[in-house]
């Protein structure tokens, strides 16, 4: 019957009717299309991170959506996702803001289209604290960076001993991407010191008669011996000046490395038994006791030309330079008096606290 009457049908009729069906099939066609590129799709009102730790499908992906600020329809997202055939999303960092058809979203995150995360090196610091803040932006360990200066093969690679790797690692910040390995970021950091420094300034080292490493050396003691910028070249001239009259350099940041803290030395400090105790062996120490700013590197590179050989701090955080012996004598006493006041108001307000408490 129904054939019968589909052979009564009259050319007008059929060509009606597949109009209509064509019209139905591109209504659903353009319906999804729009769907698919509506550029609303996926909304973040704020900037957001997702973070995926591994190769991950559709729900693992909805799973890890779920705690952040991004909006969008669930059953959409996995229809898109079949449509597309993006099975599966990279691991990595995805930085999000804005709006974003489900097509550019799923693209991004099957193709690992990351966005970098930025690891600030702070200058003079300590191996222990520059892998923990490199390592908490990044998806691995502190240990596995620490390792890398324990390295035996990676530091033959380098031509580098422990203390001149870590002298090299310039103090910036660095755009890395967050699965980069730890071995990828300190040889990115290499590269930057590579670039800026050595290249840069090698032959103006050369000039002076050091190696960089040797330049770094001396920069990393003046990073950690002078607070206050504007002595940076002075404290440099100072301690060139001490090798150039082949005097020990008895630096004291020099005998904080060898005692493994940073703190106001003993006496019985300065004869520990160390390579990089500058009171008891000559001229430069092994390698850096720490890393060193640029504009450290460039005071050390360019220092104040002056004749001291002497210096001791001061109340307001600096020094006081001498070029005789007596009047650093005289004003290192200064010192020790102040020193000696300060510790008195210090006992006297710790007792002024213990009998309050009572």
């Amino acid at each position: 019957m129904v054939l019968k009457r589909l052979l009564n049908l009259s050319i007008k009729e059929i060509s009606i009717g597949t109009v209509v069906f064509l019209f139905c099939v591109a209504v659903v066609l353009l319906s999804r299309t729009m769907r698919i590129s509506a550029q609303t799709a996926v909304v973040s009102t704020i900037p957001t991170e997702v973070y995926l730790e591994e190769e991950t499908d559709i729900d693992k992906l909805l799973a890890a959506l779920s705690g952040t600020n991004l909006t969008f329809n669930e059953e959409e997202l996995r229809w898109v996702s079949r449509l597309l055939g993006w099975r599966t999303f990279k691991k990595g960092h995805y930085q999000l803001e804005g709006e974003y058809s489900y097509d550019e979203f799923l693209t991004k995150l099957a193709l690992g289209s990351q966005d970098p995360v930025s690891i600030t090196i702070l200058p003079g610091i300590t191996i222990e604290r520059f892998s923990r803040n490199v390592a908490y932006t990044m998806q691995f360990d502190s240990s596995e960076i620490a390792s890398l200066f324990n390295d035996e093969a990676f530091l033959e690679e380098k031509g580098l001993n422990k203390e001149q790797l870590f002298g090299r690692m310039l103090p910036n910040t660095y755009d890395v991407y967050w699965t980069n390995s730890a071995q990828s970021v300190i040889e990115r950091v290499l590269r930057e010191f590579d670039s800026i420094v050595n290249q840069a300034y090698g032959a103006k080292a050369d000039s002076l008669g050091y190696a960089i490493d040797e330049i770094v050396t001396m920069a990393s003691i003046v990073e950690w011996e002078a607070n206050i910028e504007s002595e940076k070249p002075i404290v440099s001239g100072l301690y060139w000046n001490r090798l150039k009259n082949r005097m020990y350099l008895q630096a004291d940041p020099t005998i904080n490395y060898a005692v493994g803290e940073r703190r106001r030395l003993l006496l019985q400090d300065y004869k520990v038994g160390h390579p990089f105790n500058t009171y008891t062996n000559f001229g430069l120490p092994p390698g850096p006791v720490t890393n060193p700013s640029l504009s450290t590197i460039k005071a050390t590179l360019y220092p104040d030309e002056h004749d001291y050989i002497y210096m001791v701090a001061n109340p307001e955080g600096g020094h006081v330079f001498n070029v005789d012996y007596e009047d650093h004598l005289r004003d290192s006493e200064t010192w020790r008096r102040w020193l000696r006041k300060q510790y008195r108001i210090k006992r006297q307000r710790e007792s002024q606290q213990t009998t309050a408490s009572f």
